[in-house]
């Protein structure tokens, strides 16, 4: 169908308003990626995320981890001790704010702008989930609870969506230092259970960090972009297969050629390339289009030492 020249006349605009206001320009830029994929990331993790904290957490006295476990506590202590209630949707979104305007300036526009509408979906959607109390056993609340939010972080890591928070500090923690920063985690995440201890009883202390263990276990089994692969290639095409993974994983490789083996003296290259184990079923298919014939092994869960781009495409 011909586009009207309406379109064309408005369409002008946005991209001339565009190069004059980096929002707009990071909007335009975004529409040219799998924005709805990682739209449909920030919704999931929003809904999940409310139903863990107010189906679940909330009612049974069970802190989560990071910045939503903050909101809870700010929540709670304003109550308790100045008899203020501030929503826990407001508490997040407070804290979120000041890390987001950093992220715009210190890590990118299209991350910031992804990581706000994440950030404002769960807002929105702890605020819109009524408080329901499915059971009164703590530990069930824990348990539950944490797979949704598990689910909710390993579904938006998967589709790269940061929701925000301490994503931002380790991001740029280790853009500065080049190291993960888990630490930072860790002590936020100790000092919630600690804060949990003193409002409720060590008993919901516990049954916090047993919500904070099962979470971290359901986002990994969801989440294995993080998790390393070593493929070593044995081809008589190494020109074939390098061109592959290069042009279609974006990943390096280091060629050993000469390789002879032992049992016919033939003559073969050998390819050592390092994916991730979301890339294992592409890198299977280019593996088959590129060289059927090829000898491959592959190693899980490598420890990589040295510069691994992660790739957000």
């Amino acid at each position: 169908m011909k586009k009207s020249k309406y379109y064309r006349y408005f369409r002008k605009k946005i991209l001339r308003l565009a190069q004059q206001h980096e929002f707009l320009k990071g909007l335009i830029s975004i529409s040219r990626e799998k924005y709805a994929e990682r739209l449909t990331g920030s919704v999931i993790y929003g809904l999940l995320s409310a139903i863990a904290v107010k189906v679940f957490y909330v009612p049974s006295g069970v802190y989560s981890s990071g910045v939503t476990g903050l909101a809870q506590i700010l929540s709670t202590v304003s109550e308790r001790l100045f008899g203020v209630y501030i929503p826990i949707s407001l508490g997040f979104y407070a804290i979120n704010i000041p890390l987001l305007i950093l992220a715009w300036y210190k890590i990118g526009h299209k991350f910031t702008i992804f990581t706000f509408l994440t950030v404002t979906f769960s807002a929105f959607f702890i605020q819109l989930v009524p408080e329901i109390t499915l059971t009164d056993e703590p530990l069930m609340n824990a348990i539950f609870g944490a797979i949704f939010l598990g689910t909710g972080i390993g579904y938006a890591l998967k589709n790269n969506v940061s929701s925000g928070g301490l994503d931002i500090i380790s991001i740029l923690v280790r853009k500065r230092t080049g190291k993960n920063v888990g630490a930072i985690s860790t002590a936020v995440n100790i000092g919630i259970m600690l804060m949990a201890g003193l409002l409720f009883g060590w008993e919901y202390a516990l049954y916090s960090m047993v919500a904070v263990f099962v979470a971290g276990r359901v986002m990994d089994a969801i989440y294995v972009k993080q998790k390393k692969m070593q493929a070593m290639i044995v081809t008589n095409k190494p020109e074939r297969v390098t061109a592959r993974i290069h042009h279609k994983l974006h990943r390096g490789v280091t060629i050993i050629n000469e390789a002879e083996g032992a049992y016919n003296h033939e003559k073969k290259t050998v390819l050592i390339t390092i994916i991730t184990q979301a890339e294992f079923n592409e890198f299977k298919y280019q593996m088959k289009k590129a060289d059927p014939m090829a000898f491959i092994s592959v190693a899980e869960n490598v420890q990589i030492i040295g510069r691994f781009v992660e790739d957000d495409r």
